[in-house]
């Protein structure tokens, strides 16, 4: 029970939202969900690391850049996935995804 707690916890703040919504459409370094969130990088690191309490992202290093994915072999995935899909047409997640969309070149360069 205390998973399916943290998961709700998690998932009440906007912000950590937007940053799942955008996970499961792409995996992401920060610097990538800065310039998408328009929100400084200590902001996301924190709901990143508030996000990893839950099992749902996963995380792969590559030199001094982490990229982030959703864990969908996480037993929370499948609610998670319901959650997500119910809200795909929130507005708020429509404008991630054209910022998404836009960016040719992250300062990052995979």
């Amino acid at each position: 029970m205390s998973s399916l707690t943290t998961l709700f916890k998690v998932l009440s703040d906007e912000t950590r939202l937007r940053i799942i919504h955008l996970l499961n459409q792409h995996d992401l370094c920060v610097c990538e969900m800065v310039e998408i969130l328009d929100l400084v990088q200590p902001k996301i690191s924190k709901h990143i690391s508030k996000i990893k309490t839950t099992d749902l992202i996963t995380s792969i290093k590559n030199e001094q850049y982490i990229y982030y994915s959703l864990n969908k072999e996480s037993k929370l995935f499948p609610l998670l996935n319901l959650i997500l899909d119910e809200s795909e047409d929130n507005r708020i997640f429509l404008e991630d995804m054209k910022k998404l969309k836009k960016i040719e070149r992250f300062v990052c360069e995979r």
